[in-house]
């Protein structure tokens, strides 16, 4: 599995769920729910305190979904996409839904045995960017605007490793941003506290 790479992130996605075949000749077809809108998910822990991220309702609304690709594993040979339109990605209220046909080719049609057997059921997608805030009361990164979606991605693995160290940076900053305005306002109560007792001496 692919590590973070020029601004690029990973997050694991929901169980996949099989279009049915209807006969020998069906095309084999998988379908499921890549991105939960306004869904906070724990993607770090530091120190006890659990970061979330949520992905916007509208994250989508300007992103570059010109050509994404369906493969294995964020490296596998390109088993569908959108260009040939043998990917779909389809944006509703709830999600960003996504359907492959992956009957194209002999690897396509391997992964759908794969996926029909239960050795393969998770789904993970690679995107960057563009807009993200900040809560540090509830510490939550809420992404408002994804630049680009690379790919949509059958894994055997969820890419928790790679989600970490593709959101570890931020968080891991935001944390040592909250760590120095406590050690701030301590340092500020501890001033007031030694000039109230001066001039409490004084007097």
């Amino acid at each position: 599995m692919p590590i973070m790479k020029n601004g690029r992130e990973y997050r694991t996605l929901q169980d996949f769920a099989l279009v049915p075949r209807e006969g020998e000749n069906d095309t084999y077809r998988v379908r499921g729910t890549a991105v939960v809108f306004n869904t906070p998910t724990c993607l770090y822990e530091y120190d006890g305190i659990k970061y979330y991220e949520v992905i916007d309702r509208h994250a989508f609304d300007e992103c570059d979904m010109s050509d994404v690709i369906f493969n294995y594993n964020h490296g596998g040979k390109v088993v569908s996409r959108l260009r040939n339109k043998t990917l779909s990605l389809t944006i509703t209220d709830r999600g960003l839904d996504m359907e492959a046909n992956l009957s194209g080719t002999t690897a396509g049609r391997d992964l759908y045995e794969e996926i029909d057997g239960g050795y393969v059921d998770k789904m993970s997608f690679s995107f960057s960017v563009r807009e993200s805030k900040y809560d540090s009361l509830t510490h939550t990164r809420t992404i408002t605007k994804i630049k680009k979606l690379y790919d949509v991605s059958a894994v055997d693995i969820p890419a928790y490793n790679e989600t970490s160290i593709s959101a570890r940076s931020f968080f891991e900053e935001e944390h040592s941003k909250e760590i120095k305005a406590l050690e701030q306002a301590a340092r500020r109560r501890r001033l007031i506290a030694r000039t109230r007792t001066y001039s409490n001496t004084k007097i």
